[in-house]
C-alpha cells in the first residue's frame, strides 16, 4: 500500500513541517485549517527552514469544513492539533476515515490515544513520538529549531501490520523526516511525556531555556521531584516505562537529553506569550489526574499545573 495521499489536520508549527516536507517529496498533501487562515495560506507557498532544510510548497488543496472531505481519497491523516482539541478534531473527521485510511496522532502529552480509541477502531490509529521542535514564524512558515531523535511510530496494541507501519515510515523518511517503527511506541511516548513535564512548564514559568533550567540547583531539584512523582504514578497505573527507576531516567535526562536542546525554549513559553491556551492538562495536569485516581500525592506537579493556569489567565487579560 502506498501512502501518498495525506491530510494534515492543523497547520501550526508542526503541521506545516509535515505538510511542506511531504509535499516537497512528491506526495498529494492537503491541509485542514481554520477559516480565518484560508485566504493567506492559499495566496503563497508554505515554507520551512531550520534543521530539516529550507523548502517551500503549495499544497494540493486546503479545507475548512469536514464535509469538504467527502469525495477526497486519503491514505493517511496526520493529526497535529493541540491535545485539548483532539476529541473535537477526531469527531469532525471520523466519518471520512475509510477502510484504507489511517489516523496518525502527532501530538504532545497523555490522553490523545485514549480519546482516539473511544471514537475509532484501534486498527485505524497510529501513535507517534515526535521529539523535534518547531516554531511558527508566521502562518504557513515554520522553523525547525531542535531535533532530538527520530520520529517513532507504532500501534500500542499491535492491531496494524508492521508492513503498513514501515511503509508510512518510508514515506516520512523519503520526505526528509527521519522515522522508525517500534512496538514499544507507548513507552517511548511516555519518555517524551516525562521530558516535557520536567521542562516545558518550568521553562514557561521562568521564561528560560532548557539549558538554564539544568544549570540551576533550584530548578534541577524541582525537575527531579516532577520526574520522581511521574514514576510513582506510572508504577501504580502499571504503565510500562523504559527505565528501571527515576534515578536511571534522571541520569540519562541530564547527560543525554538536555545538552542537544539546551538553547531551546518550550512551546508552552511561546503559547503564553501569544495568549494561547497551553497543553498543561495533557502534561503535568494529566499526572495530577492519574495520581488522584490512585489516591497519590504529587505536590510539585500539582503546584506547577496551578502556576501555568494562573500565568495563562494573567496573560490572557
Amino acid at each position: 500500500m502506498n501512502f501518498n495521499k495525506i491530510l494534515i489536520f492543523g497547520l501550526g508549527a508542526l503541521g506545516t513541517v509535515f505538510a511542506v516536507s511531504l509535499k516537497f517529496s512528491g506526495n498529494r498533501v492537503y491541509g485542514f485549517i481554520k477559516d480565518e487562515y484560508l485566504p493567506l495560506l492559499r495566496s503563497k507557498p508554505l515554507k520551512i527552514k531550520g534543521l530539516l532544510g529550507e523548502k517551500e510548497a503549495f499544497l494540493d488543496d486546503l479545507f475548512t469544513k469536514p464535509e469538504e472531505l467527502k469525495n477526497v481519497e486519503l491514505d493517511l491523516i496526520i493529526l497535529t492539533v493541540k491535545a485539548f482539541d483532539t476529541e473535537k478534531a477526531i469527531l469532525q473527521i471520523k466519518d471520512f476515515i475509510k477502510p484504507n485510511t489511517f489516523l496518525l496522532l502527532a501530538q504532545n502529552g497523555y490522553g490523545n490515544y485514549e480519546i482516539a480509541t473511544q471514537i475509532l477502531k484501534r486498527d485505524r490509529i497510529i501513535l507517534s513520538r515526535i521529539i523535534f521542535g518547531a516554531r511558527l514564524i508566521e502562518p504557513g512558515f515554520s522553523e525547525v529549531t531542535v531535533f532530538g531523535d527520530d520520529v517513532v511510530i507504532g500501534q500500542p496494541e499491535n492491531t496494524i501490520p508492521e508492513s503498513i507501519l514501515n511503509e508510512i515510515a518510508n514515506t516520512f523518511n523519503r520526505a526528509g523526516i527521519p522515522t522508525r517503527v517500534s512496538n514499544k511506541v507507548y513507552s517511548i511516548l511516555w519518555d517524551k511525556i516525562i521530558y516535557n513535564c520536567a521542562l516545558n512548564p518550568l521553562g514557561a514559568i521562568l521564561e528560560c531555556s532548557y539549558g538554564d533550567l539544568a544549570s540551576q540547583e533550584e530548578t534541577k531539584s524541582l525537575m527531579d521531584k516532577i520526574i520522581e512523582e511521574i514514576f510513582l504514578v506510572a508504577e501504580h497505573h502499571k504503565i510500562k516505562l523504559n527505565w528501571k527507576d527515576a534515578e536511571e531516567y534522571k541520569n540519562y535526562f541530564y547527560k543525554n537529553l538536555i545538552p542537544p536542546t539546551a538553547k531551546h525554549y518550550p512551546s508552552m513559553y511561546y503559547d503564553i506569550k501569544a495568549n494561547k491556551k497551553t497543553e498543561i492538562d495533557a502534561l503535568n495536569g494529566a499526572i495530577v489526574k492519574l495520581a488522584k485516581e490512585k489516591n497519590l500525592n504529587v505536590p510539585v506537579n500539582e503546584f506547577i499545573t496551578l502556576l501555568i493556569k494562573a500565568k495563562e489567565n494573567i496573560h490572557s487579560k
